[in-house]
């Protein structure tokens, strides 16, 4: 008797252990109080990634079980329909994905920059509207996303997909995705595509939807966080070029920015900048601005965020 007590006492230190263990090594997660704790960036990259297009990107986004989106910016219940618009500039494309807050107003809550970088090369990000996520929030493709890229559709030059050459390239920024594969890239490279500007807007909604209610953020955040180790946050803009072709036609809601100052001051209050210039390998000068951001959620637990962007100094 006094075995098998101490066997079942044995197991269940063991069990214990294993639990507080697991419990330690889980991220200690919180909300910011920010709205954009109720979109999901990784999200939407999976949803563009699976894409056809970006009108199917567009209904895919707005579709409840997909879980991408919870976000309620006008208080109405409902959540919010996310219209995408495409713009681009040579192989440099935007996909805005953006709000009707109301008649008058609208609202980005992220912008997917894509360029186009060689024949069969193509890369992208996903960055969060800093009125949404208190600082722009950068999240691209990681490996993982890329050993799951379907390659049937790639044609039969050029390097074999089974060695992977078509998942990943090295650049001097380190090695980065390639998208190319993705079926919705190949279909807005192509020739014959114009740009997708969603038709719909305040009050024009298409047949096929059906708003539901949010949730809460505890109910939210398990189904924002399944795709997170698909895609990672990243401190560097990759394409570069898009920078300046988005920033004259963001969009940004007056109603949206005074209903959610206090939270969006309290995230920034413990962000600190930093600025230097540091020369590259190659002798090229650049300007680093370092953020980084003390958050404190509502269950009293602290993280930081760092960002650097690195832009070409000028001579």
């Amino acid at each position: 008797m006094k075995t098998t007590n101490y066997v079942s006492s044995l197991v269940i230190c063991m069990a214990l252990g294993m639990y507080t263990s697991q419990a330690q090594n889980e991220p200690q997660k919180d909300s910011t109080g920010l709205p954009g704790d109720h979109f999901s960036l990784a999200g939407a990259l999976e949803m563009f990634k699976k894409a056809g297009s970006p009108e199917e990107f567009e209904k895919l986004l707005n579709q409840e079980e997909n879980g991408v989106n919870n976000l309620d910016l006008n208080n109405d219940s409902d959540i919010d329909y996310v219209k995408v618009i495409n713009k681009k500039d040579g192989d440099v494309q935007l996909f805005i994905l953006q709000i009707p807050v109301s008649a008058s107003e609208n609202q980005d809550v992220a912008v997917i920059e894509l360029e186009k970088t060689g024949t069969e090369t193509a890369v992208l990000q996903i960055i969060g509207d800093e009125d949404l996520y208190g600082d722009e929030t950068i999240l691209e493709p990681d490996d993982a996303a890329a050993s799951e890229t379907t390659f049937s559709t790639l044609p039969s030059r050029g390097p074999s997909a089974e060695n992977g050459e078509y998942n990943t390239f090295h650049t001097s920024a380190g090695i980065i995705v390639n998208v190319w594969a993705w079926p919705v890239v190949r279909f807005v490279y192509a020739p014959s595509y114009g740009v997708w500007v969603s038709p719909w807007g305040w009050g024009r909604r298409p047949g096929w939807w059906r708003p539901w209610r949010p949730i809460g953020w505890r109910a939210f955040h398990p189904m924002r966080y399944r795709y997170p180790n698909r895609y990672v946050v990243v401190h560097t803009h990759r394409v570069v070029r898009a920078r300046p072709l988005y920033r004259p036609v963001r969009v940004s809601s007056v109603t949206v920015r005074t209903r959610n100052q206090v939270a969006v001051r309290n995230y920034r209050a413990g962000r600190t900048v930093q600025s230097r210039t540091v020369t590259t390998a190659s002798g090229r000068k650049v300007q680093a601005t370092r953020k980084t951001t003390t958050v404190q959620g509502r269950n009293g637990r602290k993280a930081t965020r760092t960002t650097t962007t690195v832009r070409k100094k000028r001579t």
